[in-house]
């Protein structure tokens, strides 16, 4: 690996330099090869694996832990930071930079009296939903290697600690600025320091002036609102939205307890410890509003109150115009269709009007919000439903989504409603391969992630955990031999919960 040191060299003070601590008996779990070509990797060796399970010294790094604060379940912590992750640059690849980090090397200024260590259970999960959120398109950190151990740790019992070898664009988070605006800490000079940094590394296209400031927020703003509609199409629920968990980039990571929906349930809650229901699956977008507020809070300092209100403002449109852009591409309501509402304008013939195009959205919402009820009062998965269109002929009266639902009445009066919207299909096979492109048949399922994981833990074999990773890599795509792996949950893996050191 070939290492740049931005942050490191241009932020003194935004750190601490500690070095990892070593794994014994260090030997690779899983392996990444999609994430091994961003920064110019080819086939794992034994060298890198003493470099990455921290027993030699790579060359180049610098090793450090960031410094931020958060608010964790709505409530602020002045400081937080890297408790278990220690970055080690940023590795040069063909198109450009990823920050490696080693998640679980070890204790840092920044562990709160916790250890540092990830047990292999969580290192494993984060590996899995890193490429697996990647093979689906959704924005997300990369992980490039898990690594075991039989270095023992202890959490609720005696476990073995793992690293995993994280990859992402940028590791600045919302958190990063609230510690350089709050409490004793604040530092109007430092915030616009980070604030600069972060606009010449990643928004390059940006000015560091007043204009650019307001620009900057508002793409943060909209790319979050496309992270989480991503999240809500797949059906992928975090578990745990705390600021400091919140890219700036708007990309997926720091996972805990984390799980994509296998029976559809707008409140569904993977998180044991959120009692409340505070991070539910149906709150994951309100959620997202109100850390972007969080963070215009701390940039107040810096940026006009008007302007950072006018690009919340954006959210919601943008979330919504993202998801139904997802959804209709999952359903195949393409905008071309027709619609009895709209029958005034020929729609394929030129745009819609503004307010045409806001009542076919509100109806498309509609549509799809009434398809969701239908698969909750009828407990039908998720993912296997939307799969489900890549079979559909929406010509024919008798739908195979309809022999899955109990209320038959219901679903008939959605099917007609759907039909309409859709229209005619001139060319059905296309149709329907088109929605096998957007719908997985295969997703990173909590059960089949635990099978994998007990396997290691109780033979040391880590062969289930290499054939989900190989299958999640291609979602889409019919893998006859793995049929198993998309049927729904047996009763024991419905729904999985887990814990923040999952």
């Amino acid at each position: 690996m070939q290492f740049k040191q931005d942050f490191f060299e241009q932020l003194e003070g935004f750190y601490s330099q500690v070095y990892p601590l070593p794994i014994s008996n260090p030997h690779w779990l899983g392996w990444s090869d999609d994430a091994a070509q961003l920064i110019g990797l080819e086939k794992p060796n034994a060298e890198l694996l003493m470099q990455l399970s921290a027993n030699y010294a790579a060359p180049g790094a610098s090793y450090y832990a960031q410094v931020y604060s958060g608010h964790q379940f709505g409530g602020y912590t002045p400081r937080l930071g890297d408790g278990r992750s220690i970055i080690l640059g940023e590795a040069i690849g063909p198109n450009g930079a990823w920050d490696v980090a080693l998640k679980g090397g070890g204790p840092t200024p920044y562990s709160r009296q916790g250890d540092g260590r990830a047990v292999m259970r969580s290192a494993v999960r984060e590996f899995l939903v890193s490429e697996a959120l990647a093979a689906l398109n959704v924005p997300t950190s990369r992980a490039l290697a898990v690594i075991g151990s039989d270095l023992p740790v202890w959490r609720e019992s005696q476990e073995t600690a793992a690293i995993t070898v994280r990859l992402a664009k940028s590791h600045i988070r919302f958190g990063h600025f609230e510690y350089f605006c709050h409490g004793e800490q604040g530092d109007t000079g430092k915030l616009s320091q980070l604030v600069n940094f972060t606009i010449k590394q990643h928004f390059a296209h940006l000015s560091t002036d007043a204009a650019g400031y307001k620009q900057w927020f508002y793409e943060i703003v909209q790319s979050t609102a496309k992270m989480i509609a991503h999240w809500q199409s797949v059906g992928f629920a975090h578990g745990v939205m705390n600021t400091d968990n919140m890219s700036i980039l708007g990309d997926t990571f720091d996972f805990g307890p984390f799980a994509f929906l296998d029976t559809f349930k707008e409140g569904f809650i993977c998180n044991h410890s959120d009692h409340e229901g505070r991070y539910a699956f149906g709150q994951q977008p309100a959620v997202g509003l109100w850390n972007l507020k969080r963070l215009a809070q701390a940039l107040t300092p810096i940026i006009e109150s008007d302007d950072l209100i006018a690009a919340l403002n954006t959210y919601q449109s943008e979330l919504v115009k993202q998801y139904l852009r997802l959804m209709r591409g999952k359903l195949g309501l393409h905008q071309a269709a027709s619609l009895h509402a709209l029958n005034s304008q020929d729609l394929s013939a030129k745009p819609l009007s503004q307010e045409a195009q806001a009542e076919l959205d509100k109806h498309d919402l509609q549509l799809l919000g009434l398809f969701t009820v239908l698969l909750e009062t009828n407990q039908l998965d998720y993912t296997n439903s939307l799969r489900r269109f890549g079979q559909l002929d929406p010509s024919h009266s008798h739908s195979t989504l309809r022999d899955d639902m109990v209320d038959v009445a219901g679903f008939d009066t959605w099917y007609k409603a759907y039909q309409d919207r859709v229209g005619e299909v001139a060319d059905i096979h296309g149709w329907q391969c088109e929605r096998n492109s957007v719908n997985p048949k295969y997703i990173l399922r909590n059960y089949l992630a635990q099978e994998a994981i007990i396997d290691i833990e109780e033979n040391g074999d880590n062969s289930k955990l290499l054939q989900l990773q190989q299958l999640l890599r291609r979602p889409y795509d019919e893998q006859p031999e793995m049929e198993d792996f998309a049927k729904r949950p047996p009763d024991w893996g419905q729904g999985l919960i887990m814990s923040c050191s999952s």
